[in-house]
């Protein structure tokens, strides 16, 4: 499989998947488009990056009709209004976020509810409210912040780590409710900070997970 360009701003992934790049520098935020059966965009980034997503839509020439936020962070969710004001689109927001926006959500969904395509998977420990989306049909999964691209470590692109302890409320917790991933069936891992990983991606989140020795030590329960 040829790996996405994703240094540019608009990457297409596969199958009507784009990866928008929101701004490079202090860190590259980005936002997830998915031109289906009903336009949807997935996390909206900063505030200060709502001019350039919307500008971004308007280069791709979708207007979404739905949008989703995986978790309340203000790098997922501060360009909210914007998407909404501009496009009047059906939302949804984790029945755990406490969010502060100006409109407020159509939907608020839970652990295993649809939304189109998707199936949510509650995924606790980075924050309470943090989500995954997993499309097995189309073979993607959105990560949220349950895991990112290893690359944002130092380490090689093309497989994941866990978001860094200092941003997580409960890293043991995070690690082990990503476990529900590995109920599902996808190839793509599309992650919000680092690289994706365009291939196996369900096979390397096995890996990382299911590690030597694991459940010997006696604090694991």
């Amino acid at each position: 499989m040829n790996t996405p360009d994703t240094a540019k701003p608009i990457t297409n992934i596969t199958e009507n998947i784009y990866d928008l790049t929101l701004t490079e520098e202090p860190a590259r935020y980005r936002s997830f488009v998915f031109d289906w059966d009903v336009p949807t965009v997935v996390d909206t980034g900063i505030s200060e990056s709502s001019d350039t997503l919307l500008e971004r839509l308007d280069t791709l020439g979708i207007e979404p009709e739905r949008l989703v936020i995986t978790h309340a962070d203000h790098d997922h969710i501060d360009g909210f209004d914007a998407v909404v004001d501009r496009y009047d689109p059906e939302t949804y927001v984790p029945a755990q976020s406490t969010v502060d926006t100006a409109n407020d959500p159509d939907h608020r969904y839970d652990h295993e509810d649809t939304i189109g395509n998707f199936t949510a998977v509650h995924i606790p420990g980075h924050c309470d409210d943090n989500y995954a989306l997993v499309a097995p049909e189309k073979s993607v999964a959105v990560m949220g912040d349950a895991m990112i691209g290893a690359d944002w470590r130092g380490l090689p692109k093309g497989y994941f780590v866990m978001v860094e302890a200092i941003y997580s409320d409960d890293l043991i917790a995070a690690e082990r409710n990503v476990e529900r991933l590995q109920e599902y069936e996808f190839d793509i891992g599309l992650v919000f900070h680092g690289s994706s990983v365009f291939e196996d991606a369900r096979e390397k989140i096995d890996a990382f997970l299911d590690f030597p020795n694991k459940g010997e030590w006696e604090g694991w329960e």
